[in-house]
């Protein structure tokens, strides 16, 4: 059998398909078009950076896609079915978002065991709490931290809980919008590093949003480059870590970026 359709069986599913996505905000006159015509698709089990600088429209793109947006045209499918605009509610089952600052995006007077059991009680799962004393080992707190509240926690703890509550639901697909930029230096690695572990132990599909590229060497496959709503070039991790990009934004991207090493 000839190489091509050995590599064609070989090739995963894809787990997300966006074509040709315009996102909107305003009406009338004052809209305005801050997605224009974006097109990625991730395999199952992979891992697609979206970079680019602040207000490229990298994170606005997650936000259509898991439904907090919903002035979008285009299409959007998740594990080869298409999406409305209007979710239901078992599409959280599928779709989990892990969101840049961990303290805004947990409940401040819920204590940890409220928002992780939360959304198994909502779903009507069994077991809850040993699902929720899993979920604490598992991202590295344990179960002495189940009654605490976040206030209680520092920021990297919290960030741990916000990954946690997104592991809840099993889902085989995380959104990570800047997962770790609001983290201390000292904390972003181990964050990272309990990112990629658990995509390999639950064979999850990451598409990881952030403006470094340190980031995306270590985490992602592939990337796609944004610029003012629209994406420039799309190219594999190892390309980048070469420093062969066609694009000149790119270009200029990669040599504007402290810190970033390509042989990291």
């Amino acid at each position: 059998m000839p190489s091509s359709d050995n590599a064609t069986l070989n090739k995963s599913p894809i787990a997300l398909d966006i074509q040709n996505l315009n996102v909107y905000f305003g009406e009338g006159h004052e809209k305005f078009r801050a997605v224009k015509d974006v097109s990625i698709s991730v395999e199952a089990g992979g891992s697609f950076g979206l970079v680019g600088e602040s207000g490229s429209g990298k994170s606005t793109v997650l936000r259509a896609v898991s439904g907090l947006v919903t002035n979008w045209d285009g299409t959007v499918a998740v594990n080869g079915e298409p999406i409305s605009k209007k979710r239901e509610m078992s599409y959280c089952r599928t779709i989990q978002m892990v969101f840049q600052d961990p303290y805004a995006s947990l409940h401040p007077r819920h204590s940890i065991d409220r928002t992780l059991s939360e959304p198994l009680r909502l779903h009507k799962f069994d077991n809850i709490d040993d699902r929720v004393n899993q979920a604490l080992i598992d991202v590295g707190l344990g179960t002495s931290f189940r009654f605490r509240y976040p206030h209680q926690l520092s920021g990297g703890q919290r960030q741990r809980v916000a990954i946690a509550r997104a592991l809840m639901l099993e889902p085989d697909i995380m959104l990570l919008d800047e997962p770790t930029s609001a983290l201390d230096v000292s904390v972003q690695a181990e964050i990272l590093n309990l990112l990629s572990d658990i995509r390999k132990k639950r064979q999850l599909t990451y598409i990881l949003v952030t403006h470094d590229l340190a980031v995306v060497a270590h985490m992602c496959d592939e990337i796609a480059v944004m610029s003012h709503g629209e994406i420039v070039e799309v190219m594999d991790v190892e390309t980048m870590r070469q420093s062969k990009p066609q694009h000149e934004y790119t270009r200029e991207l990669l040599e504007a970026s402290e810190g970033y090493q390509p042989e990291a």
